[in-house]
């Protein structure tokens, strides 16, 4: 299974000579295993994506973790979907409320964008989710809702001999009273347990977070600690703060990382990363 990184920025695409190293487009995963191609989040770094893709793929699979316009703000750039002979999946959490189609419709008119949904040349194949394990070609997917505004999944993806989690919008702390000690009762924690690789939430320093409590995103040390307590090989730190430049990234998880006795591997996500898990 192949992982790579197109965006890992959070909230608001951040370019600029400051954030050369890790990046500065919004949440975007490529996923490979053999024919089977999907595609986490349409953050603006699917635009890249989109342009460097093989024209020998004809199905694409969009697995959407919320609606939060940096997580979808890439979408109708996406060249692939003005393809009519490329057949798009858009999957999405199940609000409750609006459909994903109705949502996707806001999103594909105007004021917000010039073009239409209808006036796409091939629509896009909708799937809404809540809590549920399926599969695409190669891939078993297991997805469930996280702690965060607004419905919000994470998703588990397995090629059956490695798991691969993300988790890009959580607030640990808010998910559970009794933090990192109850793993049963931790938002998130049946996504991520045993992963090879976990991308989770890091947007805050602890002093931060403790200000910003309910706005759904955890602190880099929170995150080290619910990736030990899932027992994960690997943790990637993602949805980085705009207004961070590469050098507090470092500075950031430097400080995260202190005092700490950890048998696996922390490091900050960085666009252009690619992972082989086997």
């Amino acid at each position: 299974m192949k992982v790579k990184i197109w965006g890992c920025r959070g909230s608001l695409p951040a370019p600029g000579p400051e954030n050369m190293v890790y990046g500065g487009n919004t949440s975007c995963i490529q996923v490979n295993q053999g024919d089977t191609f999907i595609i986490l989040d349409a953050g603006s770094g699917i635009q890249r994506l989109g342009k460097y893709l093989s024209p020998e793929i004809k199905e694409i699979h969009i697995l959407l973790t919320h609606l939060h316009i940096d997580h979808m703000m890439g979408l109708g750039f996406f060249q692939p979907l003005y393809n009519p002979e490329v057949t798009v999946h858009v999957w999405g959490p199940d609000t409750g409320k609006e459909s994903l189609l109705s949502n996707l419709r806001r999103y594909f008119s105007p004021p917000l964008f010039p073009v239409m949904f209808s006036e796409l040349p091939k629509h896009p194949v909708i799937h809404e989710l809540s809590h549920n394990t399926f599969r695409i070609g190669e891939l078993e997917i297991f997805v469930d809702y996280l702690c965060h505004p607004g419905a919000t999944l994470g998703y588990r993806v397995s090629n059956g001999k490695s798991v691969f989690t993300y988790i890009p919008d959580h607030e640990l702390a808010l998910g559970s009273a009794n933090f990192p000690h109850d793993p049963e009762w931790t938002s998130g924690y049946e996504i991520a347990k045993s992963a090879d690789l976990l991308l989770h939430d890091s947007s805050y320093n602890s002093k931060e977070y403790s200000s910003k409590i309910g706005w759904g995103h955890s602190s880099a040390r929170d995150a080290i600690s619910f990736a030990k307590m899932c027992k994960v090989k690997k943790l990637a730190l993602f949805h980085h703060e705009p207004a961070r430049s590469d050098e507090q990234l470092e500075t950031l998880l430097e400080n995260a990382l202190r005092n700490q006795e950890l048998d696996f591997e922390v490091f900050l996500c960085a666009e252009g990363d690619v992972y082989e898990l086997d």
